[in-house]
């Protein structure tokens, strides 16, 4: 339960991150609340030599309105995207998916721009962007580059973030009176997710049903052609392939898909932004 040995370096500003990740390249990691990094080292299953703290970047963090758009900074802390008034408004599923985030101490450390550059398919937030369409902004030597929700999540824990860039930025359209709601099953309250959904308008996403985070499209088409909360849910684990361990196994994570689904799709359709 003890990492290997590193060399640790403080960035200051963005543009310092950027040098030293084009200083040390594959051998450096990006350290941002380090609620998923740090029990990978410890484990031994990463060991970068070089750790770059973004934690100190108070740039990065931030909640604002900007015409039709809601912007927030990759080092939002999930306690701030929990009790942001402005979020509780315009983007209420993100608000709450945030507050189901394992415990207080989680909460208070880690943040929206590391759950998502980690590409966890178990993770919350990763369902809840694409749910919400949202825009993810990278930021490398060569300036800012936007990648859609829906193509930046690769590969088991890959994204196209190339390995000089940092994310800086997450945007979201608003959507005044779009249905939503988030629902996950899990053994214990802090616990990762057996199996998750977010729902945004008649966007669907799934935790924890394969390699990444992904949009139920099955689900949507159901939706868009008029079938129910209950017939649209059946198509919950089309193209779908959740993992099989000893904690769940597949069949029982499909059974749970269907179910959360229709779950939150009938939520959904009780409250709106």
């Amino acid at each position: 339960m003890i990492p290997a040995a590193f060399t640790y370096k403080k960035a200051n500003s963005v543009e310092e991150a950027l040098s030293l990740l084009a200083e040390h390249g594959d051998d450096a990691k990006l350290l941002a609340g380090g609620h998923s990094l740090l029990p990978l080292m410890k484990l031994r299953l990463s060991a970068p030599e070089v750790l770059i703290d973004l934690g100190g970047l108070r740039e990065l963090s931030y909640i604002r309105e900007e015409g039709d758009e809601i912007r927030i900074g990759a080092l939002t802390r999930h306690h701030d995207l929990e009790h942001s008034d402005l979020l509780a408004r315009e983007l209420p599923l993100l608000a709450h998916a945030a507050g189901t985030i394992g415990d207080p101490q989680v909460r208070h450390r880690g943040t929206i721009g590391g759950s998502l550059a980690h590409g966890d398919p178990a993770s919350d937030l990763p369902a809840v962007v694409l749910a919400l369409d949202a825009v993810l902004v990278a930021q490398g030597p060569s300036g800012t580059r936007e990648i859609p929700a829906t193509e930046f999540f690769t590969d088991f824990f890959e994204t196209a973030l190339g390995e000089d860039e940092l994310l800086v930025e997450i945007r979201f359209a608003k959507n005044p009176g779009q249905g939503w709601d988030f629902q996950k099953f899990t053994k214990r309250a802090i616990d990762w997710a057996v199996v998750g959904v977010a729902v945004a308008g008649q966007r669907v996403a799934l935790v924890n049903m394969g390699p990444t985070p992904m949009r139920a499209r099955g689900v949507e088409e159901a939706l868009a052609a008029g079938a129910s909360p209950a017939e649209a849910a059946e198509r919950a684990t089309e193209d779908t392939s959740p993992p099989d361990q000893a904690s769940a196994s597949a069949d029982y994570r499909r059974h749970l898909a269907k179910v959360l689904v229709r779950r939150a799709l009938e939520a959904a359709a009780t409250r709106s932004a």
